[in-house]
Parts: C-alpha cells; sequence; structure tokens
C-alpha cells in the first residue's frame, strides 16, 4: 500500500506544470480534487546521508504546514493545504488565484505615485506579520515574494496573503522574531531602493499591533548594530 501511494504523487507531479525549482523544492502547477492546486515537493539531497535525509526533510514538512494551519487558525490569510503525502514530502496547497506578489504590486504603484496604496499596504503587511509572531511561528524567509495581493470587489479592500513556509518554524523567542523582521527589512530594502519610509511605517503598524512588540523590536535593533558592526569590519 505505501508502495502504490508513493508512486501515485511523483507519476500525478510528471503531468503537472513546472513553475520553478530551488535549492530545496519544486513547485508545480496542478489541479486536485478540481481545484488550481500549487504543489511543492522536497526532493531528495544526494549529498546528505539518507537517513540524515529523510529526517531533515520529514521535519521541514511538518513544521511548514504547521506553520500553515497556525497562521489560517489565527484569521491570517495563507493558502488552504489540501493534502500532504510524506511518503514523496509534497504539500498540495491552495493556488491564490488573480493575485500578484508584493514586490511586483510595490514595483508597479511606485511607477503610478499611488503612495496612498503603498502606506496602507506597509500598514497592513505591519498588521499581518504582528499576528503571525504573536502566535509564535516565524517566517524565516520574509520578503516581498513572499507576500501576495489579492484584489478584493470594487471599492473592497485587498487581502494580503503570506505563502513559501518552508524555512518556518515555531518559536517565542523575541529575538528569532527580531531576525524576521531584520531579513524582511534586507530583503524590502534591497528590492524596492529608497522605501526607508514606507518599511518603517511597516515596523510602527507592527508595533501598534503586536502586543509582545517591544521586546522584539529591541530585538531588531540589536540584530540591526550587529549587522552594521560586521560591515563595518568587512
Amino acid at each position: 500500500m505505501a508502495q502504490e501511494k508513493s508512486m501515485a504523487v511523483p507519476e500525478f507531479l510528471r503531468k503537472a506544470e513546472l513553475l520553478k525549482q530551488g535549492a530545496e523544492a519544486r513547485v508545480y502547477r496542478a489541479e486536485f480534487l478540481g481545484k488550481p492546486t500549487i504543489v511543492k515537493e522536497r526532493f531528495t539531497k544526494r549529498y546528505r546521508h539518507p537517513v540524515l535525509d529523510e529526517k531533515l526533510t520529514h521535519r521541514r514538512t511538518v513544521q511548514e504546514v504547521r506553520s500553515i494551519l497556525r497562521c489560517r487558525r489565527a484569521g491570517i490569510s495563507a493558502p488552504v493545504v489540501y493534502f500532504v503525502d510524506y511518503t514523496s514530502h509534497c504539500i498540495f496547497l491552495e493556488e491564490i488565484e488573480n493575485s500578484l506578489t508584493v514586490r511586483d504590486h510595490i514595483a508597479s504603484t511606485r511607477q503610478s505615485e499611488c503612495s496612498m496604496e503603498l502606506e496602507w499596504l506597509a500598514e497592513r503587511a505591519g498588521q499581518v506579520l504582528a499576528k503571525m509572531h504573536d502566535e509564535d511561528v516565524v517566517h524565516g524567509d520574509l520578503t516581498t515574494s513572499n507576500m501576495l495581493l489579492r484584489r478584493g470587489p470594487e471599492d473592497g479592500e485587498s487581502e494580503l496573503f503570506l505563502i513559501d513556509f518552508g524555512l518556518s518554524y515555531i518559536s517565542a523567542l523575541p529575538e528569532d522574531k527580531g531576525v524576521d523582521l531584520y531579513v524582511l527589512e534586507k530583503a524590502f530594502l534591497s528590492t524596492h531602493p529608497n522605501t526607508e519610509a514606507l518599511f518603517e511605517r511597516l515596523l510602527k503598524s507592527y508595533a501598534a499591533a503586536s502586543k509582545k512588540s517591544s521586546a522584539v523590536i529591541k530585538k531588531l535593533d540589536e540584530v540591526r548594530l550587529r549587522g552594521r558592526k560586521r560591515s563595518m569590519v568587512g
């Protein structure tokens, strides 16, 4: 039975559309139970011992699913998990249709100089990340490419989704959350130059929305200081 199951998913993926391949996983677009679906497959790392690789891959798959479910239970917009196959290490996720990455949205909106929309986006992102961290979910790879914006109905509010929890884990430590924000800040400012004021607006929104923000922001400042010292030494 296990062998039949392990063969079924790879066969299914052969007919799916490969969207991208990273160092850790392949991402496909497919249809599952009649629904548009994104399938994330963690593949075997040949350079690792097979037993170690299996343990690490299983643990990361479990962590990713746990983080998504924890976010959704807290009311944070994240893809629905349709199915998980722990034999082939595949997660079947809702495809967020009619959406675009926050990265692309910021780029296009800055060209059209719609500052009010960007300010709303920064405030909303701060609120969402505050709620995620209050649930002790650390994303691990916060970038504007890992946030999706789906426009609401006419005159309705858009919806901000968090995606790609592949490096996520559960932690109550303020330092882990501070590092999470630091990763976002570095990615944000390198991808979107001259947006320091926009990121500060995000942080203010985060601080206002999070019950635990003071300790996290303090750790963020410490991580920033360490980063500046390293760059001066380098």
